[in-house]
């Protein structure tokens, strides 16, 4: 038994940091390993914790959407970081978009003021002997990747996935584009870009036929014993380019559907809408929403300035792609986070093959409070599966392996059915998130009977 109380948390993104302050919060004394700025990777710009280098958005908050249960979820169960992201909330209609640099700056002051917690910036590539949770995310270091790889007996896996590009504000055409947001007339969240059919025609065709960055750039990092994953894409965020592939009206029925839009200077629904997200505070940069890429920076800026109201866009940042890590969970994880190899070993994020920013956070979560339940001697904690989080971790404990690939959040996951099976799909979710609260309900006392809230 351990009686030293101290553990180890291999990376700082949103998993990382949410296990550090979850196990600090219990009387752990936290050592918080981050690479950077020591050693960089090919998708952060800074040095900070818990930087988002994908989208600004948290997801739904609507609790009939699954990212707005796991949202709510978090709240009940107080995680530090979803608390951040309140804090720094940016307009988004029904969505948690967050300013992204006010958001990992506060998550790093509040980590690096924690008594319990030390930010060493130093990488790690061996898996140390003593407790420890490795959430160091889909770029984990080729020397740890290798060092996962012979622990567990299998070679990592790993999708490739992409980044949206950031365009300024001010190189926007507002006589073309216009405020609003879906359903919502009262809403301006969102820029929108409206499209006709030969607009849209016309994009689709030189989209397909753009120049993109070959992905052997990122093959060249990966060491012995570890995948190559050519041509994986990670599917809930495919670059816009290989998804206009699958037919002429893909993305009119997708990132770029029209509906519950209306263009101000005809009244009319066009064919086709580019929305963009709010991505800073100052209001001064917007993201293209489901607009990731792999696209050569000289193609983005041809390619997308063929949209109406982009005609003259300046871009803060191009699109790109990266590599994303993880495990075949199922076969080295048990539902607790614990190695089934090592109980004193735990893993979060997006390695273990949770998707999405709230499900990362949400590990995290899980995987602090358990890996502080061990060192305390006290029993692991497993959510139940009426709960989106309990659901999402059992999917990836418990998956088969030619069903496996990243998993966001999604009712589709939740164990139980509700009463009457003919009701809407807005009142079936309604019912399962009434059923998740109850469940909740029964095991938040004890999830938080140990926590220090001195700190909180």
């Amino acid at each position: 038994m351990i009686t030293k109380k101290e553990l180890i948390i291999i990376g700082g993104g949103l998993a990382g940091c949410e296990a550090a302050w979850q196990a600090a919060q219990r009387g752990i004394q936290v050592f918080l390993f981050e690479m950077r700025p020591t050693k960089t990777t090919e998708a952060h710009v800074s040095a900070n914790l818990a930087e988002l280098v994908c989208s600004n958005s948290l997801g739904s908050e609507r609790v009939d959407r699954a990212s707005g249960l796991l949202l709510q979820e978090l709240i009940t169960l107080q995680s530090m970081l979803v608390d951040c992201a309140l804090k720094t909330k940016l307009p988004a209609g029904r969505a948690l978009a967050v300013d992204r640099n006010a958001f990992s700056a506060l998550v790093s002051e509040r980590i690096e003021k924690h008594p319990n917690i030390q930010v060493v910036r130093q990488e790690i590539p061996v898996i140390p002997n003593q407790a420890c949770i490795i959430a160091s995310g889909p770029l984990t270091s080729p020397d740890l990747s290798k060092a996962i790889a012979q622990f567990t007996g299998q070679a990592n896996l790993f999708f490739y996935d992409a980044i949206a590009p950031i365009v300024l504000k001010d190189s926007i055409d507002f006589t073309i584009a216009f405020r609003a947001s879906r359903y919502q007339n009262d809403s301006e969240d969102y820029i929108n870009c409206p499209l006709t059919k030969t607009e849209y025609e016309n994009f689709v065709a030189e989209l397909t036929k753009a120049e993109r960055i070959t992905i052997r750039n990122f093959e060249s990092e990966i060491n012995q014993g570890v995948t190559t994953g050519k041509d994986r894409f990670f599917e809930a965020c495919l670059p816009i380019e290989i998804l206009a592939q699958r037919g002429k009206d893909a993305l009119a029925f997708g990132p770029l559907r029209p509906t519950g839009l209306r263009d101000p200077r005809n009244g009319k629904r066009p064919y086709a809408v580019v929305q963009l997200r709010q991505d800073n505070i100052a209001d001064t940069l917007y993201n293209m929403v489901g607009f990731q890429t792999n696209l050569t920076f000289l193609e983005q800026k041809r390619v997308f300035r063929l949209i109406p109201g982009l005609q003259n866009a300046e871009f803060a940042r191009y699109g790109q792609m990266h590599r994303n890590t993880f495990l075949f969970a199922p076969e080295i994880i048990l539902p607790t986070l614990q190695s089934k190899m090592r109980e004193d070993l735990y893993f979060a994020g997006q390695i273990i093959g949770v998707e999405g920013y709230l499900g990362n956070i949400a590990s995290g979560l899980l995987a602090g409070i358990n890996a502080s339940h061990y060192i305390l001697g006290r029993e692991p904690l497993t959510l139940p599966r009426e709960t989106m989080l309990g659901s999402l971790i059992y999917y990836v404990t418990h998956a088969k392996a030619q069903d496996f690939q990243p998993m966001k959040a999604n009712y589709g996951l939740l164990m139980g059915n509700p009463e009457d099976q003919k009701i809407s799909k807005k009142l079936r979710n309604l019912q399962f998130a009434e059923k998740s609260q109850q469940a909740l309900d029964v095991i938040v006392e004890k999830i938080n009977a140990d926590q220090f809230y001195a700190h909180s």
